[in-house]
């Protein structure tokens, strides 16, 4: 990265965190802007993004009349574990994505967004973690400005600021969203290609399987 990136690019992750620290400071000073996500049910963590996408923490039984009533047609997951003990709903799919926000790169990033995109395609997705805060968070950042063509700064103010967890999860999402290249990720997104890298491993898995195909 050349020196005329990184700063701004420092410049802007210290603004993130220093925002985080008025933030916690005195959450209440400011109304919440109306293009942020809104609170839905307080119990799982719940927001609304947009007419087609909600996160939250990870839901229960309990929660399976709020999501039919919500018209979630796919559920989708970024735990190692299935959502099948608490979800058998024959008309809610379920997609699952595990990853760690401290080990993310960008094909992890690419295939939750189209898994993302194709479930919208279909009706609303709802999008969940353990706790709804950094993993949905980073993803849902990611949405902002790879999908929905936000600033990272926009987008960075409604991951620390929105009231959606713990901010001491947030420096891992943070880091990656400043070394991210957006740019990249679009195009990347709507090539059909698994990372911005031809030499990610799932690039070379596919280079592979085609190679021998051919």
């Amino acid at each position: 990265m050349s020196l005329s990136r990184c700063i701004p690019a420092i410049c802007l992750s210290l603004a993130a965190l220093l925002n985080l620290t008025v933030a916690l400071a005195d959450d209440s000073a400011l109304p919440r802007p109306a293009e942020w996500a809104q609170s839905v049910e307080v119990q799982y963590n719940l927001f609304k993004m947009s007419p087609t996408l909600y996160r939250s923490a990870l839901p229960d039984r309990g929660a399976v009349p709020l999501l039919e009533k919500l018209k979630v047609g796919t559920v989708i997951t970024f735990l190692p574990e299935s959502d099948s003990s608490w979800l058998s709903t024959p008309g809610i799919a379920q997609i699952q994505l595990p990853y760690r926000t401290n080990h993310v790169d960008d094909a992890d990033v690419l295939k939750a967004l189209r898994a993302i995109q194709t479930a919208e395609a279909k009706g609303p997705v709802l999008m969940h973690c353990k706790h709804g805060s950094d993993r949905t968070g980073l993803m849902a950042a990611m949405y902002r400005v790879v999908v929905q063509g936000w600033s990272k700064e926009d987008a960075l103010n409604e991951m620390t600021q929105g009231g959606f967890g713990d901010s001491t999860h947030f420096k891992d999402g943070i880091r990656y969203m400043m070394q991210a290249d957006v740019d990249k990720l679009r195009t990347a997104l709507a090539n059909g290609d698994c990372s911005t890298s031809p030499f990610a491993s799932c690039s070379m898995k596919s280079w592979f399987k085609s190679a021998h195909v051919e």
